[in-house]
Protein backbone atom coordinates (compact mmCIF):
# COMPACT_ATOMS: atom_id res chain seq x y z
CA UNK A 1 0.00 0.00 0.00
CA UNK A 2 1.25 4.12 -0.37
CA UNK A 3 2.01 6.24 2.82
CA UNK A 4 2.38 9.49 2.17
CA UNK A 5 6.26 10.17 3.99
CA UNK A 6 7.28 12.92 6.04
CA UNK A 7 8.59 15.62 5.23
CA UNK A 8 12.58 16.32 4.91
CA UNK A 9 13.60 19.41 6.19
CA UNK A 10 16.32 22.32 4.59
CA UNK A 11 19.15 23.00 5.83
CA UNK A 12 20.82 26.42 4.92
CA UNK A 13 24.27 27.04 5.83
CA UNK A 14 25.00 31.13 6.30
CA UNK A 15 27.79 32.66 7.30
CA UNK A 16 26.32 35.18 9.43
CA UNK A 17 23.56 36.69 11.37
CA UNK A 18 22.48 38.69 8.13
CA UNK A 19 22.29 35.29 6.25
CA UNK A 20 20.48 33.78 8.95
CA UNK A 21 17.67 36.29 9.27
CA UNK A 22 17.65 35.99 5.63
CA UNK A 23 17.04 31.89 6.23
CA UNK A 24 14.92 32.57 8.77
CA UNK A 25 12.48 34.35 6.38
CA UNK A 26 12.26 32.27 3.78
CA UNK A 27 11.24 29.59 5.83
CA UNK A 28 14.59 27.30 6.55
CA UNK A 29 14.19 24.68 9.27
CA UNK A 30 17.77 24.45 10.08
CA UNK A 31 20.28 27.25 9.91
CA UNK A 32 23.77 26.10 10.16
CA UNK A 33 27.14 28.26 10.97
CA UNK A 34 29.55 27.61 8.57
CA UNK A 35 32.80 29.77 6.49
CA UNK A 36 32.13 29.30 2.96
CA UNK A 37 36.08 30.41 3.05
CA UNK A 38 37.53 27.85 4.39
CA UNK A 39 35.96 24.45 3.05
CA UNK A 40 33.24 22.19 2.71
CA UNK A 41 33.37 22.21 6.53
CA UNK A 42 34.93 25.72 7.96
CA UNK A 43 34.23 26.35 11.33
CA UNK A 44 32.89 30.28 12.19
CA UNK A 45 34.67 31.88 15.01
CA UNK A 46 32.66 30.53 18.66
CA UNK A 47 31.70 34.62 18.78
CA UNK A 48 30.11 34.94 15.06
CA UNK A 49 27.99 31.49 16.08
CA UNK A 50 26.97 32.90 18.91
CA UNK A 51 25.44 35.90 17.67
CA UNK A 52 23.89 33.43 15.20
CA UNK A 53 22.16 31.78 17.44
CA UNK A 54 21.07 34.87 19.36
CA UNK A 55 19.25 35.99 15.91
CA UNK A 56 17.63 32.87 15.69
CA UNK A 57 16.21 33.12 18.98
CA UNK A 58 14.36 29.34 18.85
CA UNK A 59 12.67 30.50 15.81
CA UNK A 60 14.73 27.43 13.77
CA UNK A 61 16.77 24.93 14.72
CA UNK A 62 20.53 26.00 14.85
CA UNK A 63 23.76 23.75 14.00
CA UNK A 64 27.11 24.99 13.78
CA UNK A 65 30.82 23.29 12.29
CA UNK A 66 33.18 22.17 14.45
CA UNK A 67 36.02 21.69 11.82
CA UNK A 68 37.11 19.03 9.36
CA UNK A 69 38.82 16.96 10.68
CA UNK A 70 42.15 17.42 9.85
CA UNK A 71 42.89 18.71 13.67
CA UNK A 72 43.81 16.03 16.13
CA UNK A 73 41.66 17.04 19.12
CA UNK A 74 37.89 16.04 17.81
CA UNK A 75 37.05 16.57 21.52
CA UNK A 76 38.58 19.96 21.40
CA UNK A 77 36.77 21.12 18.97
CA UNK A 78 33.56 20.37 20.02
CA UNK A 79 34.17 21.51 23.41
CA UNK A 80 35.38 24.71 22.03
CA UNK A 81 32.07 25.43 19.71
CA UNK A 82 29.72 24.07 22.49
CA UNK A 83 29.44 26.51 24.31
CA UNK A 84 28.15 29.22 21.56
CA UNK A 85 24.75 27.71 21.83
CA UNK A 86 23.67 25.39 18.56
CA UNK A 87 21.37 22.70 19.02
CA UNK A 88 23.99 20.69 16.75
CA UNK A 89 27.15 20.27 16.46
CA UNK A 90 28.56 19.04 12.95
CA UNK A 91 32.42 17.78 12.83
CA UNK A 92 33.68 15.08 9.96
CA UNK A 93 34.99 11.95 11.57
CA UNK A 94 37.48 10.73 9.30
CA UNK A 95 39.34 7.97 9.71
CA UNK A 96 38.80 8.59 13.79
CA UNK A 97 39.13 5.84 16.21
CA UNK A 98 35.95 4.58 17.93
CA UNK A 99 38.12 6.21 21.17
CA UNK A 100 38.07 9.60 19.86
CA UNK A 101 34.62 9.37 18.21
CA UNK A 102 33.23 8.37 22.02
CA UNK A 103 35.62 11.33 23.38
CA UNK A 104 33.88 14.15 21.09
CA UNK A 105 30.63 12.79 21.20
CA UNK A 106 30.96 13.37 25.50
CA UNK A 107 31.99 16.82 24.64
CA UNK A 108 28.34 17.75 23.64
CA UNK A 109 26.18 15.27 24.86
CA UNK A 110 23.09 14.59 22.35
CA UNK A 111 24.50 17.40 19.96
CA UNK A 112 27.06 15.69 17.85
CA UNK A 113 26.01 15.67 13.89
CA UNK A 114 28.88 12.80 12.19
CA UNK A 115 29.90 14.13 8.42
CA UNK A 116 31.91 12.24 6.03
CA UNK A 117 32.71 13.24 2.73
CA UNK A 118 31.23 11.73 -0.28
CA UNK A 119 35.18 11.17 -1.59
CA UNK A 120 36.41 8.87 1.15
CA UNK A 121 32.56 7.00 1.50
CA UNK A 122 34.12 3.59 0.18
CA UNK A 123 33.44 0.90 2.29
CA UNK A 124 31.76 2.80 5.15
CA UNK A 125 28.74 1.00 5.55
CA UNK A 126 29.56 0.44 9.41
CA UNK A 127 29.71 4.20 10.06
CA UNK A 128 26.35 5.56 11.15
CA UNK A 129 26.09 2.01 13.82
CA UNK A 130 29.72 3.31 14.74
CA UNK A 131 28.47 6.93 15.62
CA UNK A 132 25.55 5.66 17.46
CA UNK A 133 27.70 3.59 19.44
CA UNK A 134 29.90 6.40 20.31
CA UNK A 135 26.69 8.51 21.14
CA UNK A 136 26.30 10.80 17.95
CA UNK A 137 22.94 11.69 17.49
CA UNK A 138 23.22 11.72 13.62
CA UNK A 139 25.45 11.58 10.40
CA UNK A 140 25.85 13.06 7.24
CA UNK A 141 27.24 13.27 3.71
CA UNK A 142 28.94 15.77 2.29
CA UNK A 143 31.72 16.43 -0.44
CA UNK A 144 34.73 17.95 -0.08
CA UNK A 145 35.03 19.44 -3.11
CA UNK A 146 33.06 22.55 -4.03
CA UNK A 147 33.97 23.09 -7.58
CA UNK A 148 30.75 21.78 -9.67
CA UNK A 149 30.83 18.21 -8.33
CA UNK A 150 27.54 17.18 -6.58
CA UNK A 151 26.73 14.75 -4.38
CA UNK A 152 25.26 12.52 -6.95
CA UNK A 153 27.97 12.85 -9.12
CA UNK A 154 30.26 11.11 -6.51
CA UNK A 155 27.66 8.50 -5.05
CA UNK A 156 25.11 6.89 -6.72
CA UNK A 157 21.39 6.80 -5.55
CA UNK A 158 21.35 3.31 -3.94
CA UNK A 159 24.46 4.18 -1.69
CA UNK A 160 22.74 7.56 -0.68
CA UNK A 161 19.53 4.92 -0.01
CA UNK A 162 21.40 2.70 2.13
CA UNK A 163 23.27 5.63 4.10
CA UNK A 164 19.89 6.64 5.04
CA UNK A 165 18.20 3.57 6.15
CA UNK A 166 21.49 2.45 7.84
CA UNK A 167 21.09 5.96 9.54
CA UNK A 168 17.42 5.32 10.67
CA UNK A 169 18.03 1.95 11.57
CA UNK A 170 20.99 3.05 14.06
CA UNK A 171 18.45 5.68 15.54
CA UNK A 172 20.42 8.71 14.12
CA UNK A 173 19.08 11.39 11.72
CA UNK A 174 20.29 11.81 8.03
CA UNK A 175 21.26 14.69 5.97
CA UNK A 176 22.63 14.51 2.08
CA UNK A 177 24.76 17.64 1.07
CA UNK A 178 27.25 18.63 -1.40
CA UNK A 179 26.41 21.23 -4.17
CA UNK A 180 22.97 20.52 -4.08
CA UNK A 181 20.98 22.41 -6.95
CA UNK A 182 16.95 22.58 -6.60
CA UNK A 183 17.20 20.46 -9.75
CA UNK A 184 18.52 17.68 -6.62
CA UNK A 185 15.83 17.72 -5.22
CA UNK A 186 13.33 15.39 -6.15
CA UNK A 187 15.31 12.45 -6.54
CA UNK A 188 17.27 12.99 -3.01
CA UNK A 189 13.97 13.78 -1.11
CA UNK A 190 12.56 10.73 -2.01
CA UNK A 191 15.43 8.83 -0.76
CA UNK A 192 14.01 10.10 2.79
CA UNK A 193 16.98 11.84 4.78
CA UNK A 194 15.97 13.53 7.65
CA UNK A 195 17.84 17.09 6.13
CA UNK A 196 19.25 18.18 2.64
CA UNK A 197 21.76 21.01 3.55
CA UNK A 198 22.12 23.43 0.99
CA UNK A 199 25.18 26.55 0.62
CA UNK A 200 26.11 27.11 -3.29
CA UNK A 201 23.04 26.08 -5.01
CA UNK A 202 20.86 29.23 -2.87
CA UNK A 203 23.40 31.60 -3.27
CA UNK A 204 23.56 34.49 -6.00
CA UNK A 205 24.94 33.00 -9.52
CA UNK A 206 25.12 29.46 -7.74
CA UNK A 207 28.18 30.55 -6.00
CA UNK A 208 28.79 29.34 -2.43
CA UNK A 209 30.89 32.58 -1.62
CA UNK A 210 28.16 34.76 -2.64
CA UNK A 211 25.04 35.88 -0.95
CA UNK A 212 22.11 33.76 -0.28
CA UNK A 213 19.01 34.57 -2.31
CA UNK A 214 15.66 34.79 -0.14
CA UNK A 215 13.73 33.60 -3.29
CA UNK A 216 16.09 30.83 -4.06
CA UNK A 217 15.52 29.31 -0.39
CA UNK A 218 11.89 29.94 -0.44
CA UNK A 219 11.57 27.86 -3.83
CA UNK A 220 13.77 24.76 -2.00
CA UNK A 221 11.27 25.46 1.07
CA UNK A 222 8.29 24.47 -1.05
CA UNK A 223 9.88 22.36 -2.96
CA UNK A 224 10.20 20.34 0.19
CA UNK A 225 6.99 20.73 1.44
CA UNK A 226 5.28 18.94 -1.48
CA UNK A 227 3.59 15.76 -0.33
CA UNK A 228 5.89 12.55 -1.63
CA UNK A 229 4.35 9.41 -1.80
CA UNK A 230 6.30 6.59 -0.32
CA UNK A 231 5.46 2.38 -1.24
CA UNK A 232 5.05 0.37 1.18
CA UNK A 233 4.73 -3.28 1.23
Amino acid sequence: MSQVSLPVRLLVSVLDAAEARVALRAGADLIDAKDPERGALGALPPATVREIVATIDGRAVTSAVAGDGTGADLAGAVAALAEAGPRWIKIAVGTASDAALVEAAAAAPGRLIGVVFAEDFFDRDDLPARLAAAGFSGAMIDTRGKHGTGLRDVLSAATLAAFVAACRASGLMSGLAGSLRLADIPALAALGPDYLGFRGGLCREGDRRQGLEEARIAEAVAALRMPRRADAA
